[in-house]
């Protein structure tokens, strides 16, 4: 490796996701004239962004998520309007199920925090649901609750979107380009080595996603997150999905359900998660064999509980097996934010499962912070320092993560 080539930027972006893209368009409007170069080793979103639900969720349990969410569609808006092209996000709104006390009482919570930050819902009857998307059986259902302004995407054409704004607005975004190192001195990073060269930067931000660990050890930083396998399954279409119809959550059942061009898309949280070390995770994310069979198997677990919502589960044919990595930590907050120990670096990372909801408001905050502007939004949950001196790489860590997934039944 030749490292002979100097460059200088005012912030340096390390991962071409839909985070990275997002701080990079939000750095260059707000900051014309600058330098930004984002360095993705492969192609631009082509690992969880990808791969992702895509449920561009607003009204949720972790209210310091919701105002990120709020930002993603103001952001959304913003690049139709400088790109002149629809996204064609589908705004479907989201039923949510509850058929138990436990459901009902954190639905009723649910609601109000609708209020509190001025989303629309309302209750719907069994029947009224099940009229908005056929497919459902609601008549356990002690409470349903409907959010109308909600909306899933195409995430690639999302993290796409703000690759392009912001190349429009000059921004550098390279593909093909590996960042092997961190310049760092004195607890004062200066920059980053890469298969072409050094790029001396006043700010770095690593946003590389399951990768993210090795690259801030390289910083002395120790990342509170691991990779922990995502998945979801795609049925052949059928009458039984208008794509017109909601996203449907089913909290008793830790599932998730949308329309995907005439078919079905779900998914689960499976009893027992998969979490990998970083550095067992291969640089392009195609490369990794995900078991569709172990997925069956987590399926296979859960079907009944999940029949009783979605009878034709079990004869309805599966398409697709769609399986990534996402980040995720033990409490299910996003980890991300600034170093107590090592300046002028920046890690937007922990996307928990949330990352295509919360890109607009995490690419506003990091812009802002790479700026060295106050964050407009309150990260104060998300501190990677909040679980003290951790091993990102032990298998007592991952474990813990994983373990949070399997848990999860709320934003």
């Amino acid at each position: 490796m030749s490292i002979n080539h100097l460059e200088k930027a005012n912030l340096v972006i390390v991962g071409g996701g839909v985070f990275g893209n997002s701080i990079a368009y939000h750095y260059i409007k707000n900051n014309p004239g600058k330098k930004v170069i984002v360095l993705e080793r492969n192609e631009l979103c082509n690992a969880a962004t990808s791969r992702a639900a895509a449920m561009i969720t607003k009204v949720r349990a972790k209210k310091q998520f919701i105002p990120l969410a709020q930002r993603t569609y103001a952001a959304i808006a913003e690049m139709e309007a400088l790109l002149k092209e629809s996204m064609a996000i589908k705004k479907v709104g989201i039923m949510y199920l509850a058929s138990s006390s436990a459901k009902v009482n954190e639905l009723n919570e649910l609601a109000r925090t609708a209020d509190e930050f001025g989303e629309r819902w309302e209750f719907l009857t069994p029947h009224q649901a099940e009229r908005k998307a056929p497919w459902l059986n609601a008549s356990t259902a002690e409470q349903i609750i409907f959010t109308p302004n909600e909306a899933y995407c195409d995430p690639y054409l999302l993290g796409t979107f703000y690759a392009r704004s912001a190349r429009l607005l000059g921004a550098d975004i390279r593909q093909g380009v590996e960042v092997h190192d961190i310049l760092v001195h004195e607890n004062v990073v200066h920059g980053v080595v890469t298969d072409t060269g050094i790029i001396e930067a006043d700010c770095v931000v690593i946003a590389s996603g399951a990768w993210a660990p090795i690259l801030a050890k390289k910083a002395n930083v120790s990342l509170p997150l691991a990779p922990v396998r995502s998945q979801y399954w795609i049925t052949e279409r059928s009458e039984l999905f208008p794509e017109n119809s909601p996203m449907v959550v089913l909290p008793d059942v830790n599932a998730y359900l949308r329309p995907e061009s005439g078919a079905l898309l779900f998914g689960i949280r499976e009893r027992k998660s998969i979490a990998v070390s970083p550095h067992n995770v291969p640089s392009d994310i195609s490369d990794f064999q995900f078991s569709a069979d172990r997925g069956m198997t987590d399926l296979a677990e859960v079907i009944d509980p999940l029949a009783d919502f979605f009878p034709a589960v079990k004869d309805i044919g599966l398409k697709h097996y769609i399986a990534g990595f996402s980040a995720y930590t033990p409490d299910n907050y996003l980890s991300m934010g600034t170093s107590s120990s090592v300046k002028n670096i920046l890690f937007a990372t922990g996307c928990v499962g949330a990352g295509i909801a919360v890109c607009g408001g995490v690419g506003l905050a990091f812009a802002e912070l790479a700026a060295g502007r106050a964050n407009p939004f309150d990260f104060s949950a998300f501190s990677i320092e909040r679980f003290g001196n951790i091993d990102p790489f032990s298998e007592e860590w991952l474990q813990s993560c994983a373990r949070a997934r399997s848990v999860k039944n709320s934003g």
